[in-house]
């Protein structure tokens, strides 16, 4: 979701209860598009970022830490010069647009001070960091905009500042009611005419004010959006983030309750740092997924070539049938034929009909039929052996491919590399790993206070069943579907359904049936589970288990213990 108006106005009410009076440091430019300004406040730091980044245009007080890059962008430099030592006056949001100003009270040339403005407008593509001195006159920019890339709005030194066109879009606060019932009534689609009509209005925003006035009966959707806004001019914000969105109030339309947070800033830098670390995860793994795709294809192949084949030869007992029948009557047989009658002792003695090759005689004839039948067996016996290996493979590859869900970090990914190079899928000269660091799995905690732990790779999974688990622990795993070993360790405690349950639920969950439902979890003592000798990673056997039914849902699995 984009960072709409009401989201913005929660960050810029905390900004301003926060940073107002405080003094700016060294400010720096960590990317091309993004600004860190340290802030000494009511006797504490903190980090603004401000980013106009495309993909994650925001601003919002941060914690994490980044290093300056070797390269020294002149607007960083612009920006030390003219806000470094000055003071913030205050912050607005003008008219709830997605566009927020810092004023900064700062020393100029002669030492008087001298009022500037840092605008970020969050507008996706156009988003843009801009200084604009006392008189309102642009001082530069993060990214230039000539009449060439727009003509409707140039940002360039020296020139005035205007704002972004409106779209013929109003504040929506204060509350006009006989715009907004002009707006509304009669309207074919009251959503679009809602989020076309006011500034900083999402479309899921739209729909929630829609689903709260249904709730109010005559003149509820008046009453539900100056509700909203009331709530909002007041600050009385409900922070969640939620499975594919966030809000800094709560959002009925979404059938979870989200995950709450304590403020807008550390609501939005955990929302963007999780995304963010799901595409640099997705786009590091890219090439393993097309890696194992591309082995999974190939053995499939093979899987239809040894079927075809098995076909050719599933009539090799009726060629030594055929042979053994013909050494009986070898000497009732004439010269020449090309087919005999005999009476088939093997079957009732009914007679059988054995076609021949005149050019050769009964003996090549029967020679020829046991050559075609001791060939068919060593090419029956090859493919038992073949089809054992691939069919091996093709487990062990959609195993590696269910624990690609459960890669979170860049020591996740090496130990995968290094796995599959054991394996030979990957040269072990293209094997990298950073380090002796290792990746843990994951560990969660049942209602019952129980650990849970979930391998990520196979390599973990080992590990983590054949070495780390105790003999009384519960394993888990999905029944005939690839994914993660857990454990749930019971450290003397008695397990119960509860924790069996909610551990079955990490297990489906992290598998490939992670989108489907009532998916087969099989759970028993660790005791009962073994490894077959030369089984590759992650491949063991169990027996005296019980099976149990889950539906996997991330707002259903138990608390993560990071």
């Amino acid at each position: 979701m984009p960072l709409d108006g009401i989201t913005l106005n929660s960050v810029v009410q905390e900004l301003t209860s926060t940073l107002t009076g405080g003094r700016v440091d060294k400010v720096t430019q960590p990317e091309p598009d993004e600004l860190i300004i340290p802030i000494r406040s009511q006797g504490k730091n903190h980090k603004l970022l401000l980013t106009a980044n495309a993909n994650s245009p925001r601003l919002h007080l941060t914690k994490i830490h980044k290093t300056n890059p070797d390269k020294t962008y002149l607007f960083n430099m612009l920006l030390r010069k003219h806000l470094g030592g000055g003071r913030i006056r205050n912050i607005t949001q003008p008219d709830f647009e997605r566009i927020v100003e810092i004023h900064v009270d700062s020393p100029n040339e002669l030492g008087d001070m001298s009022l500037k403005r840092l605008i970020i407008e969050i507008m996706g593509k156009h988003s843009n960091i801009i200084l604009v001195d006392y008189k309102g006159n642009i001082m530069d920019s993060i990214r230039h905009v000539s009449r060439e890339i727009s003509s409707v709005r140039e940002v360039l030194p020296g020139r005035p500042y205007v704002r972004p066109p409106s779209q013929m879009k109003v504040a929506p606060y204060p509350v006009d009611e006989d715009y907004f019932l002009k707006v509304t009534d009669g309207a074919a689609d009251i959503q679009k005419a809602i989020y076309k009509a006011y500034n900083g209005i999402s479309p899921a925003m739209a729909s929630e004010i829609i689903r709260r006035g249904e709730k109010l009966g005559k003149k509820g959707l008046l009453t539900a959006f100056s509700a909203l806004y009331d709530d909002v001019v007041n600050g009385r914000f409900d922070c969640r983030i939620y499975e594919r969105d966030f809000s800094a109030v709560a959002m009925g339309i979404y059938d979870e309750e989200g995950e709450a947070y304590e403020s807008p800033s550390e609501m939005l830098e955990t929302y963007y740092v999780n995304r963010d670390s799901r595409y640099r995860i997705a786009q590091k793994t890219a090439d393993l997924r097309k890696l194992l795709t591309t082995y999974m294809e190939r053995c499939r192949r093979k899987s239809q070539i040894y079927d075809e084949t098995l076909k050719d030869i599933e009539d090799r007992e009726q060629l030594r049938h055929y042979g053994e029948l013909i050494t009986s009557y070898i000497y009732a047989i004439p010269e020449g034929v090309s087919s005999a009658k005999v009476s088939d002792f093997y079957n009732d003695n009914q007679e059988t009909e054995i076609p021949l090759d005149p050019l050769l005689s009964p003996a090549e004839n029967a020679q020829r039929y046991f050559k075609g039948y001791n060939k068919a067996k060593r090419t029956y016996l090859a493919l038992q052996e073949q089809m054992q290996s691939n069919e091996s493979d093709i487990e062990y590859l959609d195993s590696v491919l269910a624990a690609m869900l459960s890669v979170t970090s860049e020591e996740d990914i090496a130990e995968v590399r290094a796995e599959l190079a054991e394996q030979g899928f990957v040269k072990k000269k293209q094997q990298k790993v950073k380090g002796n660091k290792k990746s843990k799995p994951l560990r969660y905690q049942s209602s019952d206070g129980l650990d849970i732990y979930v391998g990520k790779n196979n390599s973990q999974n080992d590990e983590l069943t054949l070495r780390f688990a105790n003999s009384a622990d519960v394993w888990l795993h999905t029944k005939e579907i690839a994914g993660s070993h857990v454990i749930i360790r019971g450290d003397g405690r008695e397990i119960s359904e509860t924790s069996i349950v909610e551990a079955a639920m990490l297990a489906a969950y992290y598998s490939k049936a992670r989108q489907s439902s009532q998916v087969p979890v099989d759970y028993t003592l660790r005791r009962h589970v073994r490894k077959p000798k030369g089984a590759k990673p992650g491949f063991v056997i169990y027996d005296f288990h019980k099976t149990v039914y889950v539906t996997p849902s991330e707002k259903d699995l138990p608390k993560q213990i990071i």
